[in-house]
């Protein structure tokens, strides 16, 4: 049991729902990227939910950074409801996002107390 927790209190979850691309590279992406890379966390997981999943599919740079990001090992996900309202689904998914319904899952880390930001 001693060692679930250990797990769970080394677990990021980054929940990223703003359509603002300056709090997208000057928190989301900046800390998501150097929790992973200095290990800051040894689990490190982005949701992109709501008017972020939009933004991410029209800003070319912003998806080069969440490509490095998968490639370094960080779990990207994105809101399947939320991404299939702006049509944005498929685009995410090419990305190497994992699109999916994200209610239960998020529910679960917040009633298992990963840890949590919200941006």
């Amino acid at each position: 049991m001693e060692e679930k927790l250990l797990d769970r209190d080394d677990h990021l979850v980054v929940l990223w729902t703003s359509s603002d691309r300056d709090v997208a590279e000057k928190m989301v992406f900046m800390y998501t990227l150097n929790s992973k890379l200095r290990k800051w966390w040894s689990e490190v997981t982005l949701i992109v939910w709501g008017p972020s999943s939009k933004l991410l599919s029209e800003d070319q740079a912003l998806q080069d950074q969440v490509v490095k990001m998968i490639e370094i090992g960080v779990e990207v996900v994105a809101c399947k409801a939320c991404a299939d309202q702006y049509g944005v689904s498929d685009h995410l998914s090419e990305l190497g996002i994992d699109v999916k319904y994200m209610g239960q899952p998020l529910t679960a880390y917040l009633k298992q107390g990963t840890k949590l930001i919200t941006l």
